[in-house]
């Protein structure tokens, strides 16, 4: 509200003697030191009841005031407005007559207005704005489906089904549950919903885990567990078995973990899930991996490797034998990058061969392979078959053997390119770790041509980050992370900084929490990463066994940015905060 609009409320709230003069001056006194709405500090100070303060306000604004009174909306009615923009625009439509529709609005909003006219012209429909209070809009928004009342209303069916309190289920120590019990309606729909709002938040994982008064369900969001609901505790042992028998699992089977897979059809795309059981103290807990294998794999350049990095990996790409090693630990992305190299890499005249576990995502003309340590086909024995398949490049999803290790060095001699991942921290880290698999040091130092170490960072939301400014002692210590960057990589990342010294010319941001963000503040990941390309100076260094091969010897050998410092740089472009690098970088 405009502040002659706010002064217009005021003196028609008083003339129709819903505040007083003495409430009404309380508010001048307070409003240019608090900022503060005129709704928002009488309803604060419970100076008047909100239904008439809305229709105060509706006769000033020129609109019809509707008085909402919990009447159901039909989901048809409802869903005219899609739910992002009624939650964006505090709007709602809330009945239909024929070609008639009414929309309630918080507050005259001419942005929503000019987007309910668009979608009501499509369908040549008039519309009526009426003003509603926010209590009523969100009471009437509340009807959009949410998770916890579609599962809340599959409890209940249950329940009366039962006669009994929500659901029956045999006693701990018992195997067997009833198929009635697994494959009834209300449980099959829990375990939907589940699953489809897990993909819509883009989930990576889904915990369903058994606590000593409930089952609790959590999504894994950008790499971070968020709790999603509380199921009673009841219902865990259906909802367990429901899955198992959609993954083709042994039901009777509850003391030793087991593994399967689902493909199932969200939103019109095939997603797989890889399932996974495990045995606690009395119950069975659930950790259900989303591949979204038709999603397709990104572009290096959207994953956010920093200009050198990108470089030194397109390098790589035009090789025809050797190694190439992407690094670090568990989650930081390693697989997303080898597959955005498979898309470099991946023309007519090549074949591609991979070994994988498991399938991330599906790509045309290439042979994907899914290893199966059960039946004998592992890494290391999938490796010796491929090679009797004529593969020009070879992806081996990781290296966790000695023997893989060594199978995938010889397939490099003999003139194949093989990329593939290893668990170490830094890039530096990955020649070490290989000459501990018994890696011959000149086999080693004539095959492997780059690694790639990286981590991956939650990107800040656009739609709510909120600018902050950091304390001296930060700046400070970002000053220096960046004064051993080359100014070569430096001009092209931040062209705008002068010297590493000075980074006042530089935006800072923290997370806030808004609908688009899921309230977490950060939306999707951004890759943060170091590139060593082993060239002529790095392996005499490791053929020699010399002492001094270091990161200050990769340095003098080349323009290389360490991870930290590309971290920072991240920091600067506004990209993400410098908790988050702390938090994925082990410094």
């Amino acid at each position: 509200m405009s502040m002659n609009q706010q002064e217009q409320l005021l003196l028609a709230l008083q003339e129709k003697q819903l505040i007083s003069a003495d409430q009404a001056l309380a508010f001048k006194n307070q409003a240019p030191a608090n900022k503060i709405e005129l709704s928002d500090f009488l309803l604060s100070q419970n100076f008047i009841n909100e239904e008439k303060l809305t229709e105060v306000k509706a006769a000033l604004y020129g609109l019809p005031y509707y008085a909402f009174t919990d009447e159901a909306v039909t989901e048809e009615v409802l869903n005219f407005l899609p739910e992002e923009i009624s939650r964006t625009y505090n709007i709602i439509c809330f009945a239909r007559d024929n070609k008639n529709l009414k929309i309630g609005l918080v507050e005259p909003n001419l942005k929503a207005m000019e987007a309910v006219n668009f979608l009501a012209s499509d369908e040549k429909l008039s519309v009526q704005y009426y003003l509603i209070s926010s209590s009523s809009w969100k009471k009437i928004f509340k009807q959009y489906q949410k998770i916890e009342e579609e599962i809340s209303s599959a409890l209940e069916v249950k329940a009366k089904e039962e006669g009994d309190d929500i659901i029956a289920v045999k006693s701990e120590d018992s195997s067997a549950v009833d198929d009635e019990d697994i494959n009834s309606a209300p449980v099959s729909r829990i375990v939907s919903v589940i699953i489809r709002h897990a993909v819509e938040a883009r989930a990576s994982d889904i915990h369903i885990e058994p606590f000593d008064k409930e089952s609790r369900v959590r999504y894994r969001i950008d790499g971070i567990l968020h709790t999603s609901l509380a199921l009673p505790k009841s219902i865990h042992n259906a909802i367990i078995a429901r899955i198992k028998v959609m993954a083709k699992l042994k039901l009777d089977e509850t003391r030793v973990p087991q593994d399967g897979r689902i493909r199932l059809l969200i939103s019109g795309r095939p997603v797989d899930f890889r399932i996974s059981t495990l045995p606690l103290s009395s119950q069975e807990k659930v950790v259900m991996r989303i591949l979204d294998t038709a999603k397709g794999a990104p572009a290096l350049a959207d994953l956010g490797f920093n200009t050198n990095s990108l470089r030194a990996i397109n390098n790589a790409a035009k090789k025809t034998s050797g190694i190439i090693l992407v690094t670090g630990p568990t989650g930081s992305g390693k697989t997303t990058t080898l597959y955005s190299l498979l898309n470099i890499l991946n023309q007519e005249g090549v074949n591609i061969s991979t070994l994988e576990d498991p399938i991330e995502y599906e790509m045309k003309g290439i042979n994907q392979s899914q290893v199966r340590p059960k039946v004998g086909f592992t890494f290391a024995s999938g490796l010796r078959s491929l090679l009797r398949q004529d593969p020009n490049i070879i992806m081996v999803g990781e290296i966790r053997d000695e023997e893989t290790a060594e199978l995938s060095i010889h397939a490099s001699l003999t003139g194949h390119l093989v990329i593939s991942t290893l668990h170490t921290n830094d890039a530096l880290g990955a020649v070490f770790r290989l000459l501990d698999m018994k890696i011959e040091r000149f086999l080693l130092a004539s095959t492997l041509k780059t690694v790639v170490a990286q981590r991956l960072a939650r990107r800040l939301c656009d739609k709510c980050k909120k600018e902050v400014t950091l304390p001296p002692a930060e700046l400070s210590a970002m000053s220096t992370e960046l004064k051993g960057v080359p100014a070569a990589i430096m001009q092209a990342e931040l062209p705008e900084l002068v010297s590493a010294d000075d980074l006042s010319a530089f935006k800072f941001y923290q997370p806030v929490g808004c609908s688009h963000c899921e309230n977490t503040g950060f939306t999707g990941r951004v890759a943060i990463s170091e590139v060593i390309d082993i060239n002529d100076k790095l392996k005499e260094m490791i053929n020699q066994g010399d002492k001094n091969f270091n990161l200050e010897a990769v340095k003098a050998s080349q323009d290389f940015i360490a991870i930290n410092q590309d971290g920072v740089i991240k920091v600067l472009k506004g990209v993400t905060t410098m908790e988050e690098i702390l938090r994925v970088i082990e410094s």
